[in-house]
């Protein structure tokens, strides 16, 4: 029981100090989470999608992903054109805030568009199954017969951070209750999807 719990918290960490980090996703759960828009299937779509990446890893179909290196450079291409589109989006919405503010009431309800932005937020960003099916999957398995309870504990890990992020959002809801605040989080969110969707295109 005792290495089972060690190998768990092991995964926990591990797959924490992985996600929290500044990135598209991540900058995408939080503006969901202040806007109130779709942050359950948000929040799931992000946890579910790890845990089935996590669990590719764990049960070592990392091996075959590397035997075809196309397939990255391909999701790499397509991910950083979607995170450019994006970038630009919430630029213009730095440098014009009255078009902002009518499209953000128009798509408040939007659950299909959130959906999807989420899913390519997700699937088509390499650096994703970089650090869930080949990173998570590799220490993994050093664990042997504990290697599917360490990935559980990095999927809990997966699961807590986009909740805390998504529903602790609206926490900073008087924060940015200004347009000006609105503007400022455009703007960082911005400037993050443009530069990792230029890093992913170039790299690919």
């Amino acid at each position: 029981m005792n290495h089972a719990l060690t190998a768990a918290a092991s995964g926990f960490g591990t797959g924490l100090s992985l996600i929290v980090a500044i990135g598209a996703q991540n900058a995408f759960v939080l503006r969901q989470g202040i806007r109130r828009d779709a942050v359950l299937a948000v929040v799931g779509i992000c946890a579910l999608s790890d845990a089935a990446l996590i669990g590719l890893g764990v049960g070592g179909v990392g091996a075959v992903v590397v035997a075809w290196p196309g397939a990255l450079t391909a999701v790499g291409l397509i991910g950083g054109a979607f995170l450019l589109c994006y970038g630009a989006l919430a630029a213009r919405r730095v440098f014009r805030p009255g078009a902002a503010l009518r499209a953000d009431g128009e798509a408040a309800g939007s659950r299909r568009r959130a959906v999807l932005s989420c899913l390519a937020m997700t699937w088509l960003n390499p650096h994703v199954y970089l650090d869930t099916v080949f990173l998570l999957g590799s220490l993994a398995a050093d664990r042997g017969p504990l290697r599917w309870t360490f990935g559980l504990g990095a999927a809990l890990a997966s699961l807590c951070w986009f909740a805390a992020l998504g529903f602790g959002a609206r926490l900073l809801g008087r924060v940015l209750s200004r347009p000006s605040a609105w503007r400022i989080l455009d703007a960082l969110i911005a400037a993050t999807m443009v530069t990792l969707g230029a890093t992913l295109v170039v790299g690919a």
